[in-house]
């Protein structure tokens, strides 16, 4: 057996060794962990020629039979050994989270943390596509139509795969994906370089659980590879910057998951008893390091910004790297030092501009950014703004940090621009119905509810049964 793991890229489901093949390192020692194939956009232009195969192997099952899967898959992805790569090695869960930490910076704790949201996904699936169809009778994708509350129903697929572009930030956003394996959609992944654990760890999961091998492609590429993905698949998902999200706005193929800029508002009605919020705030900011779409970024407040922001400075600021096997650990290492470097001198140029401080400077007793174990981290920031219009008072990195500020509530909704999640604190009726009208608001949260907090029954960032599935009308004799 080969000393070193090797990934394969997977073709339907079959393993493919490439000549061409990179190293998964350590983000720690620089000690390789695996060598992974890499395909060029050529066979994946070939592989999804023949997509339709992958789609025609998950038909046969119902979606009750895909849900009982997705239930068994859940139990073997966070406790059985599996497969890993070609070469006769395998990963325990425990081998799973030390290696995953090591090449993506995420401490166990919350590698662990996000194994079971992913295995929560699976086992709460049927509430899942519950939410997602509003409660559709599912065997009407089994037959293709049906009756509902009725009327009669027809869906039918819009695509033969569904296409993904990951990225290497946090495991759970593999949930996005798992619902199109019950919608009997194969899925064509090209995984994030630093963190291509998870997605292939989730496919032989599904394989142990039942599903057909074919429902699956996994294709460690090069950007002209995930370009080919994105222009062939049908539908797609794409994860990036704010540049990403310009390049694809306009095409309805293509789903992008970019930067949440997620927020806490508190009203007129409940800012006297701000500080009782405080600790909900914290964890919506500095919960799974800081590198979640729907961690809170900016924190808006008609009063006591100054206040405030000083509060979960005190909180955060103190807070420190620790070693990734320490179970209180909270702080996530950069995989890539260059990002944190990037990270560190954005924030001090925006520093440098008129009307914002970083309130927990102070309270961090050293620089923000910092070297523990070999790794680099970044510290909380808590940036007090003087406007919404300052650079850095819209701003989302992949660390704890939030901007506080201030500004009359009847000017939040007009300033605050679209925001994944908004957690809005008040009683107002008036504005409670501002704020579901507000079309710049993907997800609302209405009381103290962290914006890390999910509901199983309510889409998140889309919905992937309207992205994969279209509805016809139907006559019948």
């Amino acid at each position: 057996m080969s000393v070193l793991p090797h990934l394969p890229a997977l073709r339907k489901g079959k393993p493919y060794a490439s000549l061409d093949q990179n190293q998964v390192k350590d983000c720690r020692t620089g000690q390789p962990l695996a060598s992974i194939s890499q395909v060029n956009s050529g066979v994946v232009r070939r592989d999804l020629a023949r997509i339709g195969e992958a789609r025609a192997a998950l038909k046969p099952f119902s979606v009750e039979q895909l849900l009982e899967i997705c239930r068994e898959t859940a139990k073997i992805f966070l406790e059985q050994t599996l497969p890993l790569g070609d070469k006769e090695h395998t990963q325990s869960p425990d081998q799973f989270i030390t290696t995953l930490s090591s090449t993506s910076g995420l401490p166990h704790v919350m590698v662990r943390r996000n194994m079971q949201k992913i295995a929560n996904a699976l086992i709460n699936m049927k509430t899942v596509l519950c939410g997602l169809t509003r409660g559709l009778d599912l065997s009407i994708i089994d037959r293709g139509f049906g009756e509902q509350n009725g009327i009669r129903t027809s869906f039918y697929a819009t695509t033969q795969s569904l296409g993904l572009v990951m990225p290497s930030n946090s495991p759970a956003v593999n949930s996005l994906w798992l619902p199109a394996i019950p919608l009997k959609i194969p899925v064509v992944i090209k995984p994030g370089r630093d963190e291509p654990w998870t997605p292939y760890r989730l496919i032989q999961a599904f394989i142990a659980a039942g599903c057909p091998a074919e429902a699956f492609g996994f294709y460690p590429t090069d950007h002209e590879g995930s370009g080919e993905i994105l222009r062939s698949c049908g539908h797609a998902f794409v994860f990036g910057d704010a540049q990403t999200i310009a390049q694809y706005a306009n095409n309805p193929t293509i789903q992008v998951h970019g930067p949440g800029f997620s927020k806490i508002i508190i009203g007129d009605d409940q800012i006297e008893r701000w500080p009782e919020y405080i600790d909900f705030i914290c964890s919506s900011i500095i919960e799974n390091g800081g590198r979640s779409c729907i961690n809170a970024s900016a924190v808006v407040v008609p009063k006591y910004a100054a206040e405030i922001a000083e509060a979960l400075a005190q909180k955060l600021g103190p807070v420190a790297p620790s070693s990734a096997d320490d179970p209180g650990a909270r702080l996530s290492a950069f995989a890539n030092p260059a990002m944190a470097d990037g990270i560190d001198a954005m924030i001090e140029q925006g520093l440098g501009a008129p009307g914002a401080k970083d309130v927990a400077a102070k309270y961090r007793q050293g620089p923000r950014k910092t070297v523990f174990e070999g790794a680099v981290f970044l510290r909380p920031s808590i940036i007090l703004c003087d406007s919404f219009a300052h650079p850095l008072a819209n701003k989302e990195f992949l660390f704890p940090y939030a901007s506080v500020v201030q500004m009359p509530q009847g000017n939040m909704l007009s300033q605050i621009g679209p925001s994944l999640v908004v957690t809005a604190v008040t009683d107002d009726p008036v504005f409670r119905d501002a704020l579901l009208e507000s079309d710049q608001i993907d997800r609302l949260n209405l009381g103290p509810i962290s914006t890390m907090s999910i509901s199983w029954d309510q889409p998140h960032e889309g919905n992937l049964f309207e992205f994969l599935y279209r509805r016809r009308a139907l006559g019948l004799v």
